[in-house]
């Protein structure tokens, strides 16, 4: 059954096409804003719960923007999903987006035939024709520093559905990066409030290659040293900015050992809870689908809940990337969820060393530890003349997968917690009213009762959206009797797992395989019973049943080519070779693959017409000029050629005026022209011929008769000439002929083209 929800959406062209029935819905706030990009409407649909098919991605998946700089951002739809319509919005956290300046940043079109900006809400991107599609690709440049978080949004249109911008998999939170280099360490480390303990999973992805440095890289024994570090307490400073390097922290930093460092954590006792190992990574890059990001398991509790952690770019002088006491524990007395941080390299102040491969050469005495930066040396490879920030070598990824024992922090730590932390929803009857929008049901909290003495647990969940005002949404916690750990064997023996991971590539790309895919257990018993459900499941896959039993042997995918255009849109291409003997059968896959590329925008010059033909001399003897004119068609643009001069002047001399008897008389001749053209001009006018009017401004010595009207353009289009005369009416006898002589104006007309 259809039922009415009312949703924040945007005018799409897309929406009469899928089948939906809009009315708009008077407001205050559309009011307000003058429907600019704020809509309330009311769709004919229904929403499909715990969708994942659709995906909003930003290239790279940043947890942070740089101020100013662009991003690809793609929404696509795993198959055999498709939509036909869409939305994508960029709004400042915490804003409505019925303003202007609640928008952040600016989107630039890819491809016209695929998108368009909104007519309504310029801030908006949606589809220029409805059809069924699976991708879309935009750029997104950041806001300026100091604009906060940003959250980008999409609206999806499949059919009778409609997936929200504000929700999911179609939603983007991204930060303000900070200041990657000057950072230090120092931040106060406050006692811990939470209880129990909880497990993390801690992973490493380095992304030093040639690519990202391409100066001086060491192409022959680039790579990173084994990984070596601990959860610990505040009682115990593995390495900090602005302390001095262990030996310990000497030997990881200059040798790539972490023999002494284990020593020296293995020496703290009860100020360490878990000793953290990953193994060296040679070379220091590889792509995912080729090696595996490594990664560990470690514990933190309320006493030790810090962790640490790091690692030598090698070869180098003495750089290392890691964690410095990051703390696990948070202020509402929960374990963080989940901790992302972007590094840049640090030196520790025991070798001299400038470039990668820089001869060993001790620092005396010994410096203290500090961050990198680009105006360091300019033998660095990290030098930079205007200083710019180092981009970052690596990426480390904490998530927690677990947490045991008793948990005071009965409200779960936020949102994200939530969802995190929810077991396999309950099929169970609900009568909540289907106006009534909530997030999923948070884990059950411990019970109240230490005991076996009967107690009460509490789940709750957030009301998300009341579609309708006039039928009450009921409550957002929920109780129910317990008993203390142990009390009860059902209880004890549940394992509470995660959702599974999505299933793997097919192992072969031709013929028969194998695929699988992973769990793992989020909370464990609580009596400290082993959980004996699976984590990994396998299953066969086909991919192309007709094909050659010897599949093809490829190269990975080069690096995408640069733009083929400096300016404007272009194409880009990647390539990939068959490493298999052409002997064993023909290869159908593609070797290249091209897309689509759009730069800044080219400038363009100003464009003008062809000059038209010379106008006549405007003197019948003596001295004159001519003019022309051309027209501007094309105004400049982006920083273009401005426009030249679009009228032209040149000198003229047809004859010499003849002069009778010595006293300024013209000759018969020439007296007869101008009577002619007087006679003429009058009759223009509309005058009889007798009658006169003095002119406002007369020559000194003589009157003139006033400004005839302009004579008829010479050309109906493309640029003609109009003239008007004032004609001496009276020369007295005192007066020079050259101060009381007529006048002529000439001026452009119908410049516009034919």
């Amino acid at each position: 059954m259809d039922l009415p929800l009312a949703v924040t959406f945007f005018i799409s062209t897309a929406l009469c096409n899928a089948g939906f029935i809009f009315t708009e819905e008077p407001s205050e706030r559309a009011g307000k804003s003058d429907g600019y990009c704020s809509r309330i409407l009311r769709a004919q649909g229904t929403r499909n719960e715990g969708y994942n098919e659709f995906r909003l991605r930003v290239e790279g998946d940043p947890e942070n923007y740089q101020p100013g700089s662009t991003y690809r951002v793609t929404l696509y739809a795993s198959s055999p999903a498709y939509f036909r319509g869409f939305t994508l919005i960029a709004l400042k956290e915490g804003r409505e987006g019925d303003k202007e300046e609640d928008y952040a940043g600016n989107f630039q079109i890819i491809d016209e035939e695929d998108t368009q900006f909104m007519i309504n809400c310029p801030s908006a991107v949606t589809e220029s024709t409805p059809r069924r599609r699976t991708r879309i690709q935009v750029f997104w440049t950041a806001p300026p520093s100091s604009s906060g978080c940003v959250t980008l949004k999409a609206s999806i249109v499949q059919k009778r559905i409609i997936y929200f911008q504000d929700e999911g998999s179609l939603t983007k939170r991204m930060c303000e990066k900070e200041s990657l280099y000057g950072e230090t360490t120092e931040k106060p480390l406050l006692d811990c409030c939470a209880c129990g303990t909880a497990k993390y999973r801690v992973t490493f992805y380095g992304n030093w290659s040639e690519k990202v440095h391409p100066k001086d890289y060491p192409r022959r024994a680039n790579h990173w040293s084994a990984i070596i570090g601990a959860s610990h307490s505040k009682n115990y400073v593995l390495w900090e900015y602005g302390g001095y390097a262990s030996e310990g922290i000497k030997k990881v930093a200059e040798l790539g050992s972490p023999v002494s460092m284990e020593e020296e954590i293995r020496q703290k006792g009860d100020d360490v809870l878990t000793v953290i190992k990953m193994k060296a990574q040679w070379p220091a890059w590889q792509p995912l689908n080729v090696r595996a990001a490594p990664s560990a398991e470690f514990s933190v509790d309320r006493t030790r809940h810090l962790m640490s952690f790091l690692t030598m770019l090698g070869p180098s002088p003495d750089w290392n990337v890691g964690l410095s006491a990051e703390d696990l524990c948070t202020k509402e007395c929960g374990w963080a969820q989940r901790v992302v941080q972007d590094m840049i390299p640090w030196d520790a102040g025991t070798d001299n060393g400038v470039t990668y491969e820089s001869p060993n050469k001790p620092t005396v005495p010994q410096e203290k530890i500090r961050p990198l930066t680009s105006l360091d040396h300019p033998q660095s490879p990290f030098y930079d003349p205007e200083g710019g920030a180092i981009t970052p070598v690596a990426r480390v990824v904490v998530e927690r997968i677990a947490r045991k024992g008793e948990q005071c922090n009965v409200v779960p730590d936020n949102v994200d917690d939530i969802v995190a932390d929810i077991a396999q929803e309950e099929k169970e009857e609900d009568d909540t009213p289907e106006t009534c929008i909530y997030s999923n049901w948070s884990p059950w909290s411990a019970c109240s009762s230490a005991t076996c003495d009967k107690g009460k647990r509490m789940r709750q969940r957030m009301l998300k959206a009341q579609l309708d005002l006039s039928v009450p949404c009921p409550h957002t916690q929920d109780f129910e009797p317990c008993m203390g750990p142990g009390c009860s064997d059902e209880e004890g023996s549940t394992c509470t797992m995660s959702e599974w991971i999505t299933w793997s590539p097919c192992s072969m790309s031709c013929g028969m395989g194998l695929r699988s895919r992973e769990r793992y257990v989020k909370q464990f018993p609580d009596d400290g019973s082993v959980c004996t459900l699976p984590t990994e499941e396998n299953e066969k896959c086909i991919v192309n049943e007709e094909c050659n039993t010897i599949p093809c042997m490829l190269s990975p995918w080069s690096d995408w080519s640069d733009c083929s255009v400096t300016c404007g849109k272009g194409m880009r291409t990647r390539q990939r070779v068959l490493k298999s003997p052409v002997e064993l059968g023909e290869c159908i896959e593609d070797l290249e693959q091209v897309e689509k590329c759009m730069l800044p925008e080219c400038p363009t010059d100003c464009m003008v017409s062809e000059w038209t033909e010379w106008s006549e001399c405007n003197k019948s003897c003596g001295k004159g000029h001519m003019i022309r004119t051309r027209i501007v068609k094309l105004e400049p643009q982006f920083g273009g050629d401005s426009c030249p001069e679009t009228v032209q002047r040149k000198k003229c001399k047809i004859r010499k005026c003849n002069r009778d008897d010595g006293q300024g008389q013209v000759n018969s001749d020439e007296k007869k022209r101008r009577k002619e053209a007087r006679e003429k001009r009058r009759s223009k006018q509309g005058g009889p011929q007798g009658e006169e009017t003095m002119s406002p401004a007369e020559h000194p010595g003589c009157k003139m008769r006033p400004w005839s009207s302009w004579t008829d353009c010479t050309k109906l289009c493309g640029g003609g000439i109009q003239e008007r005369l004032m004609t001496a009416k009276k020369r007295l006898k005192s007066t020079q002929l050259p101060s009381c002589k007529d006048r002529k104006e000439i001026r452009a007309c119908n410049v516009y083209p034919c």
